[in-house]
């Protein structure tokens, strides 16, 4: 099976964060329900509270490809550049291990 493991990172403005955690937090439950979703996991940066950081694995291309299309999504969309200090970063990985639950 061939996983595709995402890890976002996105910086709010000091003056935006509270909205912009708000907004990412209600993405979670709606995410993990997809189908396709093997995890999607919310964190702040333990150091500076306005960098958020998601790490996510998807079954395949094709499910992540559809994730981004979800209507779920559109709150944040429309926002993100408002709230953002800086662009999004998001890194695609390739996983060599297997994912802890299918040992």
């Amino acid at each position: 099976m061939s996983h595709v493991t995402v890890i976002g990172t996105v910086t709010a403005k000091p003056e935006t964060r509270g909205e912009l955690q708000e907004l990412l937090a209600a993405q979670v439950a709606p995410t993990r329900t997809e189908p396709g979703c093997i995890n999607y996991d919310f964190h702040v940066d333990t150091e500076d509270p306005c960098v958020f950081v998601f790490y996510e694995n998807w079954r395949s291309q094709a499910d992540l490809d559809a994730h981004m299309k979800m209507p779920h999504l559109l709150p944040l969309v429309s926002e993100i550049d408002r709230l953002l200090a800086s662009p999004v970063e998001i890194r695609h990985l390739r996983m060599f291990s297997t994912i802890g639950s299918e040992r």
